[in-house]
């Protein structure tokens, strides 16, 4: 049988994913229409405030039908993204705000990532990695993924080396790209329903596109991985709020 591979866990993570119903919020008064705006642009001014040792948080339009509003937020715990659905949730918009998806894991990293972190400046660049700062950059991909279990593909009956190995070539393709895309992993086992979300930010999306394409031929995914939907999502500031909703 294959052996684990210890992992260490930073921030917990909520993709909230929102769809409108344009048909109720175009039917409300302009009054109406003007107070859910300030509402809804002064609670994600409150989000996007938050402290930075405290947590992060984006907001994006999405692009296509799947969703229209993803609210990302990274916390060190659990209670703190359930209170920040709820105050979503008890708003002027909440009967609008329909949530066709939603992804809740937490900041992964293996520990054969981790070794050598015997100085000051590497606990420091493994702190950022675990507890990150969402880039202010213009593009999030998100996609959901699982490790394949079937017959000789299966990945958690490989040996430990064989899935550092397959795991190296993966990272040296993701280098590749480090200055155009911004990965943040998160695990999911036990927490969703897949076992891995992949969050990739870029001022780009065509970085993102080869990113991905790229590592399809590489053997851990070729073999040994299965995806999820994918969701585009264009950043937005909490003042364009108003541009979004046409209000």
């Amino acid at each position: 049988m294959g052996e684990p591979i210890e992992t260490i866990e930073g921030w917990y993570a909520l993709h909230d994913f929102r769809r409108i119903d344009w048909d109720t919020w175009q039917n409300l008064g302009a009054a109406q229409r003007r107070e859910a705006v300030r509402e809804l642009t002064a609670l994600a001014t409150q989000y996007h405030a938050v402290a930075p040792d405290v947590g992060s948080f984006g907001l994006y339009s999405v692009i296509g039908h799947k969703a229209d509003l993803l609210f990302l937020h990274f916390r060190a715990e659990p209670q703190a993204l359930w209170q920040l659905e709820r105050r979503l949730d008890q708003g002027m918009l909440a009967s609008l705000l329909h949530r066709p998806y939603s992804y809740f894991s937490v900041v992964e990293l293996s520990k054969y990532l981790a070794r050598g972190l015997n100085d000051e400046d590497a606990r420091a660049s493994l702190r950022k990695r675990l507890q990150p700062s969402i880039p202010d950059v213009n593009y999030v991909c998100f996609y959901p993924m699982n490790k394949r279990r079937q017959g000789n593909d299966n990945w958690y009956m490989t040996s430990r080396d064989e899935r550092r190995d397959l795991m190296k070539g993966h990272g040296i393709i993701g280098h590749k790209y480090h200055e155009q895309v911004t990965q943040i992993i998160t695990g999911s086992q036990g927490l969703d329903d897949w076992e891995w979300g992949v969050s990739l930010f870029a001022d780009d999306l065509l970085p993102i596109k080869k990113l991905i394409y790229e590592m399809r031929f590489d053997e851990a995914s070729a073999r040994f991985a299965d995806f999820g939907p994918f969701y585009i999502g264009l950043r937005v500031n909490p003042p364009n709020i108003a541009e979004i909703l046409g209000g």
